[in-house]
């Protein structure tokens, strides 16, 4: 089942090129993958009867064109694939012209919000979807990402109540806003045209975080940190 959903570029979705960020175009992604969760019967509006959520792991965006300030894109998902723990969901933004502008993949687990516990995706649970045997990156599989092994330089953040969603833990977007803040000056304004995001461990309001750059193998690797260095919340890479 392929799902599509419009969305318009707007002030706050651009940077100072009046071009769309990578933040936006993951929150619009984010957003055409629960409306095919809420006609699956397992999102955001089912929790309550299901007891079960969605829970993202990785992602991986490239964008091969940007769209403007004031411009509608689609965004077209679906589930490229699934086994007994994992779900995979891939995503297309196309423009106005019909013209692919950026591809996504994302891996997913669903977990018993009672305990905590994953869930196995059983059938009754996966099948609503109708997965097709499609993926945007053919032969790209998931890998753990490393933390860098030199440290360039660190800042240190705290959550602000902004940050936080309704699990009451930091939104996976706002990661990225995270990696932005690590950024050294003269890049920070860089368009990054790739991304790849692994999370580890949920951050929650009023925790300090390390936020450690290095550049590494001509790519930018941000890893997220506890504020004594015994948790890794995420590593993001942006080249």
């Amino acid at each position: 089942m392929y799902v599509e959903q419009k969305f318009f570029v707007g002030l706050q979705d651009i940077d100072i090129s009046n071009k769309i960020t990578n933040k936006a175009i993951l929150s619009f992604l984010e957003d055409a993958g629960g409306i095919h969760s809420n006609i699956a019967g397992y999102g955001l509006k089912n929790i309550k009867e299901t007891n079960l959520s969605w829970i993202i792991l990785n992602w991986k965006l490239k964008v091969f064109k940007r769209a403007n300030y004031a411009d509608t894109i689609t965004v077209r998902t679906w589930s490229s694939n699934t086994d007994k723990l994992f779900a995979y969901r891939d995503f297309e933004v196309i423009d106005e012209n019909g013209e692919v502008t950026a591809i996504a993949t994302t891996k997913w687990l669903i977990v018993d919000i009672r305990n905590g516990k994953i869930t196995k995706l059983t059938d009754e649970i996966v099948g609503p979807y109708k997965t097709e045997n499609r993926q945007v990156f053919p032969e790209y599989k998931f890998e753990k990402l490393e933390e860098p092994e030199k440290i360039s330089s660190s800042v240190n953040y705290t959550i602000n109540r902004q940050m936080i969603d309704i699990n009451k833990h930091v939104h996976n977007i706002c990661y990225y806003d995270l990696a932005e803040i690590a950024l050294p000056e003269e890049i920070a304004d860089k368009t990054f045209n790739n991304l790849e995001i692994m999370y580890k461990k949920e951050i929650k309001l009023g925790e300090t975080v390390k936020c450690e750059y290095a550049k590494q193998d001509n790519k930018n690797i941000i890893a997220i940190k506890s504020e004594d260095d015994k948790n890794l919340h995420a590593i993001i890479k942006l080249y």
